[in-house]
C-alpha cells in the first residue's frame, strides 16, 4: 500500500452525544496497563474514533490484540448507534473466536457503547471478561490511542470521498498495518508475522542474529486477579 501525505483528523475523542445511554454498567480495570504480559489473544483492546466526512463524521471501532498489536476486527459506520460496536465483536468471534481463552479480557473506556446492555450481553454470551479504563484516563488504553494516531497520520481523505471510498482507504490501511508495517517492538516484524513468531517459535526473516521468541511474563489466571482481590476487601479493612 502506498502511504499518502499526512492528513490531520483531530483527536480520537468522540463528540459529545445528546441523549446518550445512561447506565451504571461499569467494569473494573482488570488490565492495569499490563498490555504485554500475558501473551496473544488474552488482552483485547477496543475503542472508537471519528473521521471527518462530508461535513459530518464516520465512526471507526477497532478491536486489537494488545500483545501482538494485530487489528483483529474493525467496523466503519456513519452512525454512532451501538450496532457497529456489536458488529465488531461479532466479527471478532467469527474470525478469531477459536483462538481466544477462557480468561480473555476485552478492555475499553467507559463510553456509553461499552456500558450498554446490548454490548454487555454480547460480550458475556461469548464468554469474554470486561475491563474498563479509569474515567478520562487515555493511558489505560494507550496502544489503541497510539494506533489511531498513526493511522490518521498516514491516510489521506482529502477531496470529497464517498463512503465506499473512505472504507476502501481504511481497508487498505488495516491490511498494510497487519501485514507490512514492521515495528521495532515486535522483533522488527509486522503484527501478523509477530503472532506467527510467538506461536510457532520460528522467526520469519533471514537475519544473521535471529531473536529468540519473546517471553510471556504472566500466566492467564493472573490477569485481573489483583483487581478482583481489591474489590473483595471489606470496607472495614480500608483505612
Amino acid at each position: 500500500m502506498e502511504l499518502l501525505p499526512r492528513f490531520e483528523l483531530g483527536t480520537s475523542s468522540l463528540p459529545k452525544m445528546k441523549n446518550a445511554m445512561k447506565t451504571n454498567n461499569y467494569a473494573p480495570n482488570l488490565l492495569d496497563r499490563e498490555f504485554e504480559c500475558y501473551g496473544p489473544r488474552l488482552v483485547l483492546l477496543t475503542d472508537i474514533t471519528y473521521i471527518p466526512w462530508g461535513g459530518s463524521f464516520l465512526y471507526l471501532c477497532v478491536i486489537m490484540d494488545a500483545y501482538t498489536k494485530q487489528v483483529l476486527s474493525y467496523t466503519l459506520s456513519p452512525s454512532l448507534e451501538v450496532d457497529f460496536v456489536l458488529d465488531a465483536v461479532n466479527s471478532l468471534m467469527l474470525e478469531h473466536g477459536v483462538s481466544l481463552h477462557a480468561e480473555t479480557v476485552i478492555h475499553s473506556d467507559q463510553g456509553c457503547h461499552y456500558t450498554s446492555g446490548k454490548f454487555i450481553e454480547l460480550v458475556e454470551r461469548n464468554d469474554l471478561r470486561r475491563s474498563m479504563s479509569r474515567r478520562g484516563n487515555c493511558w489505560d488504553n494507550a496502544p489503541q490511542e497510539s494506533f489511531f494516531g498513526h493511522m490518521k497520520d498516514l491516510i489521506d481523505l482529502t477531496g470529497d470521498p464517498s463512503y465506499d471510498e473512505v472504507k476502501a482507504v481504511v481497508d487498505d490501511y488495516m491490511s498494510y498495518y497487519n501485514n507490512e508495517r514492521y515495528q521495532w517492538d515486535l522483533a522488527k516484524l509486522s503484527p501478523n508475522k509477530y503472532f506467527s513468531f510467538v506461536t510457532t517459535g520460528t522467526y520469519p526473516l533471514e537475519l544473521p542474529n535471529k531473536p529468540s521468541p519473546p517471553m510471556i511474563l504472566k500466566a492467564p489466571h493472573e490477569l485481573g486477579a489483583f483487581s478482583l482481590k481489591q474489590e473483595t476487601i471489606p470496607d472495614s479493612f480500608i483505612p
